[in-house]
């Protein structure tokens, strides 16, 4: 008796830009490789794509290949991969591809902040997997970690830097001193930022990784929406010096944490810039480089560090959920549904607690710093330290200090009501700055 010869898992791609290139290349060259490591043949049946005519001869794939009718192929398919993004059409094919028995990869990080429990519905629904390395963080093994490997854990949160053109900005505003319009033409200029970067300085982007990460991480679903978001675009050199004065960097950091309160656990998710001590480890990722910090209840601290965009790092992430997915194909059985069991409440913003670094213009004269003080008492935030500048003030002649609060750990909603006070004083010409200070 003779076996026979496994059947060749079809494979249909949606998408064939930078990351869908790199897929398509990486199935094509390595597919000697892959078999080996499903157990049978894995064949690109087709790519669906928006223009046909474009030319791609630069890709080891037949022409016939390619198609525009992105509907009709994710209908003769075993698994489907999708990289074009956005939510329309992207939700509407994955789900006629999971009702036709296809299981479905994809790394559109939009789409699974917004309505992740209706694919994982599908998916359930149609006996089917559905993975999603891809969508945070690029090569960097994450999702499975906190999905798999944590999941006899406790974990308590996640701490990341999960934007590369954001961290890159940063990173050279606090290297070089360039303030952040410059930097930002700068990365549009080596293509770490797009030419619309409002996805990524103003937080939407990580938002919806921050969404994700809580989501596997908790047990709870968390919806893009749920996430406080404040972008990069109103940090300035001078903030980024005042992080050097206190051996701090500046990095917008998506946080999710679980909280333990009078009312009952909770989770609070934001992403948001703010300063970290240079000694830790999130402080030395450069450049477009992405990495997470979990903090777990036995597993203790964990950090995932690598690169967290572009076509060959994120193609590296789509072909491994490929080869689980495929092999589960081959062998029978699926991967992990949807966790949501705990259903955990997400808790606003003023309920998350942390440190804070405040610049104030205040009058120079006897009685003022007691006045600010008074501020922060009043709303139990607990000053640690206070420094002072005195600068001159040539326009109007009235000396102006430049004071420096920075705060033990306080609620978002006691310090807000700090700052709203502080502004209201007739002793404060500005608030200038408000930064949280994590990690320390």
């Amino acid at each position: 008796m003779t076996d026979e010869p496994a059947k060749p898992i079809r494979v249909a791609l949606l998408g064939c830009g930078v990351v869908g290139s790199a897929v398509a290349r990486m199935l094509v060259t390595n597919a000697a490789d892959l078999r080996a490591r499903v157990g049978a043949p894995v064949e690109l049946v087709g790519i669906a794509v928006r223009r046909p005519a474009k030319d791609r001869t630069d890709l080891p794939v037949d022409p016939a290949t390619f198609t525009t009718d992105a509907a009709e192929l994710v209908t003769r398919a075993d698994i489907v991969i999708e990289v074009i993004g956005g939510i329309d059409p992207a939700r509407e094919l994955l789900l006629s591809a999971m009702a036709h028995g296809a299981s479905v990869i994809t790394a559109n990080k939009a789409l699974l902040a917004e309505d992740g429990p209706t694919l994982y519905a599908a998916a359930d629904a149609a006996g089917v997997d559905l993975y999603y390395e891809a969508a945070v963080a690029g090569a960097i093994p994450i999702l499975r970690p906190i999905r798999e490997s944590l999941a006899g854990d406790d974990v308590r949160k996640v701490l990341g830097i999960v934007n590369g053109t954001t961290n890159f900005v940063l990173d050279k505003m606090d290297t070089s001193g360039a303030g952040f319009e410059e930097t930002v033409t700068q990365a549009q200029a080596l293509g770490y930022a797009e030419a619309d970067p409002t996805a990524d300085v103003e937080g939407f982007d990580a938002a919806a990784k921050a969404a994700i990460l809580a989501s596997l991480a908790f047990h709870t679903r968390v919806r893009g929406a749920d996430v406080f978001r404040e972008g990069i675009s109103d940090v300035t050199a001078a903030d980024i010096a005042a992080a050097k004065a206190m051996d701090c960097v500046v990095k917008l950091l998506a946080i999710c944490e679980r909280t333990t309160g009078p009312d009952g656990d909770g989770i609070n998710v934001r992403v948001h810039p703010a300063m970290i001590p240079r000694s830790h480890p999130l402080a030395s990722v450069r450049d477009a480089y992405n990495a997470v910090f979990v903090e777990a209840q036995a597993a203790g601290q964990l950090m995932f560090y690598g690169r967290g965009a572009g076509g060959d790092p994120t193609a590296s992430a789509v072909l491994g959920d490929l080869v689980a997915v495929a092999r589960h194909r081959v062998a029978g059985g699926r991967g992990p549904g949807e966790s949501a069991y705990a259903d955990l409440p997400v808790l606003g913003i003023g309920t998350s607690t942390t440190r804070y670094h405040i610049s104030l213009d205040v009058e120079d004269r006897p009685g003022v710093l007691a006045q600010v003080a008074q501020a922060f008492a009043a709303h139990d935030v607990s000053i640690e330290t206070v420094r002072q500048h005195i600068p001159a003030n040539s326009a109007t002649g009235q000396a102006h200090a430049n004071l420096v609060v920075v705060t033990h750990r306080a609620t978002e909603s006691a310090l807000s009501a700090t700052v709203d006070a502080l502004a209201a004083s007739p002793s404060v010409a500005e608030v200038v700055s408000v930064m949280r200070v994590e990690g320390a």
